[in-house]
């Protein structure tokens, strides 16, 4: 898929524009504001939130990801990313390993991936058998009804790629020695199996879309527009999060500013 030198995506999506970078940041401001406003509202209240990131390969759920946390405390907003299973958690069950990083009170959590594993990647690259994915499709939506009934609320995100848009990202990771490391033998593989991972996602949003835990699809060819699309729909999901803020003030200082100095051996190294 080519672009245009206005940035427009040619072919495919032909009537729509890519969304600049200064568009971009001026739209994405107001809404950090909210999403300060929603952490402030979830630590006020002691709710729960967790956030499902899912995606083909080069969606761009890191960057989705990114978006909704860079503006928020590190301590309040954590992002889970497990690498695969060890051979310890291979025989725990499934659920398991995800358990442990659900949201305290007060806490947001963005897994980017998650239990949805199963129903994709190890469903598609055959590392699990066809009845561990059928008792998964089973499990799951008692599973995520259990956290809903226990006051966690819970989001799920599809983030949505055509595949010659993903051929386009993947080539750029592959020329980008700064997102070589994006590129795995897994995701080389995956690439070939374009349908069967469409396949498999629809299979999976047909026996865990409910009513308590739906699934919201957000178009990413765009992934600028995405990332907006999303952070406005998750904080239209949430109730109004206005928390007064708390004044502070600053004593002023009992005289000149100092200049940070260092009586020991040690200095710092040369500036550039």
């Amino acid at each position: 898929m080519g672009k245009d030198k206005n940035g427009k995506k040619s072919d495919d999506h032909p009537d729509q524009d890519r969304l600049g970078k200064s568009d971009y940041a001026d739209a994405l401001e107001p809404l950090e504001v909210e999403l300060d406003r929603l952490a402030r509202w979830v630590a006020h209240h002691g709710k729960r939130v967790l956030v499902i990131f899912e995606g083909r390969d080069t969606a761009g759920k890191g960057g989705a990801i990114s978006a909704v946390s860079d503006c928020l405390n590190p301590r309040q907003c954590r992002v889970v990313a497990l690498a695969k299973p060890t051979e310890v958690e291979r025989t725990q069950w499934y659920f398991q390993r995800y358990t442990a990083h659900l949201p305290a009170a007060g806490e947001i959590v963005l897994f980017d991936r998650s239990w949805y594993n199963r129903a994709g990647v190890e469903k598609v690259m055959g590392y699990c058998s066809e009845d561990e994915v059928q008792r998964f499709l089973k499990q799951v939506p008692v599973f995520e009804q259990q956290l809903v009934d226990d006051g966690i609320l819970l989001f799920k995100y599809w983030l949505t790629v055509d595949q010659a848009e993903q051929e386009e990202r993947f080539a750029e990771r592959r020329s980008d020695p700064l997102k070589r490391w994006k590129l795995s033998p897994i995701d080389l593989k995956a690439r070939l199996k374009y349908r069967e991972y469409g396949a498999a996602r629809d299979a999976m949003l047909d026996a865990t879309h409910t009513k308590s835990a739906p699934w919201t699809l957000v178009d990413f060819n765009d992934q600028r527009r995405g990332r907006l699309t999303l952070i406005r729909h998750l904080l239209d999901q949430l109730p109004d999060c206005d928390v007064p803020e708390q004044r502070i003030e600053f004593e002023p200082l009992p005289g000149p500013p100092a200049r940070e100095s260092f009586t020991g051996p040690l200095k710092p190294i040369p500036s550039f």
